[in-house]
């Protein structure tokens, strides 16, 4: 079964928590404290390949999780990172928020990688927060919570061309005819249900990747049957093939049949309603055909359509159609449709949520400052000035750092560890 559209839940990983040990050795009976880092939680990473074509995959699988980071050791020991979740979609998949179905990214390209959600951060173990006077600290972090998303995969083929006709228009037989696809061919008033692409290799070197888009019913535009589904795969085109049966082997008009798609197409979307059309008279080696084409050559001359009279059946004119769609496409923009991005992912955890700095007291008198708001300002501030400490000073006072360190209970000559430094509290 073809399926285009799915709703996952992702989730990358916890870090691991920081370990407290201590150096046990024989003859140092004193050692200090030697707890390792957590791991880093794995990452939720979305990746474009070729070889699957459906998203069939996520329709009985629903939730995906990134493994947790391992817990430090002792003796220094960092945890093990966790192993990456990777998911694997077909290229043309668009990842949506699936609440607001903002666009998180395009896959648009083979082997395109993407980290939609990224691992919680891994816990310090307690050498890092050994001081002058906390040389035994009983305090380790914990590790970062994972972040959890639920999103919308949507998939829009990649195509160059798309081919449009009702069913029984003639495009199995005329995709089967001009490229690799294998098409199921029969005479039936039903159209098949999935997009079928196929490549098309010319003789001076140009190719044609074709979309045949499912038949086409009146109302599909407001979601009649599987309209959007189908229509949608026509976004990424950038000429359109539009057949008819000429013959009227099925009582239908042809130009009444280009006049309905078209507006289905309109009322879809303006941005196909523009698209250039090369329409392709197809089975005029049929009885009868000579009576529809005429009328079909003046009202293509009145629209403006460049018109083929074709059989896929026998292949005449089928090259003429492709080498004109060959020149149109050349002409327009070589990028496919790239739907741009929406919605940023916030990849903080659940515990950076707010201002992002942590105020923990770890054992009397003594607290620890820790976030990556605090990890960003050390980086780019050199405390050992005078204005870089003056500059530490107004980052604690304006984020409020000192009004909870106050709440909290701490007392001039506490021990306020930020980072690697240890400070002594003072008003």
């Amino acid at each position: 079964m073809f399926v285009d559209e799915a709703n996952i839940v992702i989730q990358s990983g916890k870090g691991g928590n920081g370990c407290v040990s201590f150096r046990r050795e024989k003859y140092i009976p004193n050692g200090g404290p030697d707890g390792g880092d957590g791991g880093k939680g794995g990452d939720v990473v979305f990746v474009a390949v070729h070889d699957v074509n459906t998203l069939s995959d996520f329709r009985s699988r629903k939730m995906f999780k990134a493994e947790n980071g391992r817990d430090g050791g002792g003796n220094r020991c960092s945890g093990r990172k966790g192993e990456d979740l990777i998911i694997k979609v077909p290229v043309g998949t668009i990842i949506r928020e699936a609440e607001s179905n903002l666009v998180i990214v395009d896959m648009a390209k083979l082997g395109q990688r993407e980290v939609i959600l990224n691992g919680g951060k891994g816990g310090k173990g307690n050498q890092h927060y050994a001081t002058s006077t906390m040389q035994i600290p009983q305090y380790a972090q914990k590790g970062q919570e994972g972040k959890s998303l639920t999103v919308k995969l949507e998939l829009k083929v990649l195509a160059d061309v798309g081919l449009l006709g009702y069913p029984n228009a003639g495009k199995s037989t005329f995709l089967s005819r001009v490229s690799n696809a294998k098409p199921k061919i029969a005479s039936y008033p039903f159209t098949t249900l999935s997009p079928q692409l196929g490549v098309v290799e010319l003789s001076y070197g140009k190719t044609l990747v074709i979309a045949d888009i499912p038949g086409l019913i009146d109302g599909a535009a407001e979601g009649v049957g599987l309209g959007h589904e189908f229509l949608k795969h026509l976004e990424r085109t950038r000429v359109l093939i539009h057949l008819v049966d000429t013959a009227g082997t099925d009582g239908r008009d042809p130009i009444e049949d280009i006049e309905n798609i078209n507006r289905e197409l309109a009322l879809y979307s303006d941005q196909l309603a523009t698209l250039p059309q090369v329409i392709g008279a197809n089975k005029m080696d049929l009885p009868d055909s000579e009576i529809f084409y005429e009328e079909l050559k003046s009202y293509c001359e009145e629209k403006g359509y460049p018109l083929f009279p074709i059989s896929a059946a026998t292949g005449e004119g089928v090259k003429q159609l492709l080498n004109q769609v060959v020149q149109i496409r050349d002409t327009l923009e070589p990028e496919p449709v790239v739907f741009e991005r929406e919605f940023f992912v916030e990849n903080s955890s659940p515990e950076e949520e707010g201002d992002g700095i942590h105020v923990d007291q770890i054992a009397p008198h003594t607290f620890v400052i820790s976030g990556v708001p605090v990890d960003k300002m050390l980086g780019y501030t050199n405390l050992e000035s005078e204005k870089g400490f003056d500059f530490f000073q107004k980052f604690m006072r304006d984020r409020g750092v000192i009004e909870r360190l106050e709440a909290m209970g701490v007392e001039e000559g506490d021990t306020v560890q930020v980072g690697d430094i240890a400070f002594e509290f003072y008003h």
